[in-house]
């Protein structure tokens, strides 16, 4: 009984990876489209491909090859990666991220343990899964195939998968004797 007990206030995950585009900082941030423009942009000025063609090549290229520069290097150009990223990602808006004080409260809160993928792509996440990650799909809170967990938000993390705390938070009341009972209940409206 004893080591049931000690199983099941383990921790989790030892580690959450997470993507960053549209997953930590939101879409209407506005990066993703720019990076979108900057990687046609390249297109044109550094491959010389028609401005007409790029949006249906682009599309068809992630479909594909998982990233339009890896469908790029797939079909025979030959371009620097370092130049690339420098010039899709290096001219980014970062400065429209501003800092989320919830966000890092949340996050510096989080007790880490096994490895948690989180990610707002549905292909990613299933690549995660055949790797053997446990899997957090951030955007919709639709499961899909290969997600074990969908968030609307990664802010809904605490309430979506409250066990990521719940093991440290065991541990924390019996090492410092911290009861589960209220000493006096109150009311709150927000």
């Amino acid at each position: 009984m004893e080591d049931i007990y000690r199983q099941s206030q383990r921790p989790k995950c030892d580690c959450l990876l997470f993507d960053l585009d549209d997953t930590l900082y939101p879409l209407s941030s506005g990066i993703a489209k720019e990076c979108r423009k900057n990687i046609g942009d390249y297109m044109v000025e550094k491959l010389g491909i028609e401005p007409s063609k790029i949006e249906d090549l682009c599309n068809l290229l992630y479909k594909n090859y998982g990233t339009t520069m890896a469908g790029l290097r797939a079909i025979g150009y030959d371009f620097d990666y370092d130049e690339y990223h420098s010039f899709v990602h290096g001219r980014l808006p970062y400065e429209n991220l501003k800092p989320d004080p919830v966000l890092r409260s949340l996050l510096l809160s989080l007790p880490y343990r096994k490895i948690l993928f989180f990610e707002d792509s549905v292909r990613n996440i299933q690549a995660g899964k055949r790797l053997g990650l446990h899997t957090v799909l951030v955007g919709t809170s639709q499961r899909v195939k290969g997600a074990d967990y969908a968030l609307e938000s990664i802010h809904n993390l605490r309430d979506a998968i409250p066990q990521l705390w719940e093991a440290s938070e065991i541990m924390k009341k019996s090492e410092v004797g911290i009861s589960d009972k209220v000493a006096v209940e109150t009311s709150v409206t927000a």
